[in-house]
């Protein structure tokens, strides 16, 4: 896939509808993280060899309907154009099943996973900022701050 320059359109291939592809059109290499929201997986695209992350959004404790913080997130990442803010590219979606990632049974197995894809980075600002001895140059937050 011809990937268009930034805001320029890409005519070539259109681009999907969100949550309209499988997370199966991913392979899983890794889990990554760990939040109150969610998993979150290092994954390739089996059609592109893309490295991305894949966050599920955790639904074991919404009984009615969609979580409202992943909601907010959604559309905050849809509407920001950044080159400092992560780039939310899709959503993805996968069918119910008996168990859940790690093999245990699943109650919501009538509910399908849903996985926001982002572009994939090896850090995120808190984990560098937690690093020992690492301290950001005037230039740096300069940059951070926009």
């Amino acid at each position: 896939m011809a990937g268009a320059s930034f805001g320029q359109l890409n005519l070539e291939e259109p681009p999907p509808i969100w949550g309209s592809r499988s997370v199966d059109c991913f392979e899983k290499l890794e889990q990554i993280g760990e939040g109150t929201y969610g998993q979150v997986y290092m994954a390739k695209e089996i059609k592109t060899g893309e490295i991305v992350a894949l966050k599920k959004i955790r639904m074991d404790n919404e009984r009615e309907g969609f979580p409202i913080t992943a909601i907010r997130e959604i559309k905050i990442l849809k509407k920001l154009h950044h080159e400092n803010v992560i780039h939310l590219k899709e959503i993805v979606t996968s069918p119910g099943r008996d168990r859940d990632d790690q093999g245990k049974p699943d109650n919501n197995k009538y509910k399908g996973g849903i996985y926001m894809v982002f572009e994939y980075m090896d850090h995120d600002l808190t984990g560098l900022a937690d690093r020992p001895g690492l301290r950001f140059t005037v230039p740096q937050i300069k940059v951070l701050h926009g």
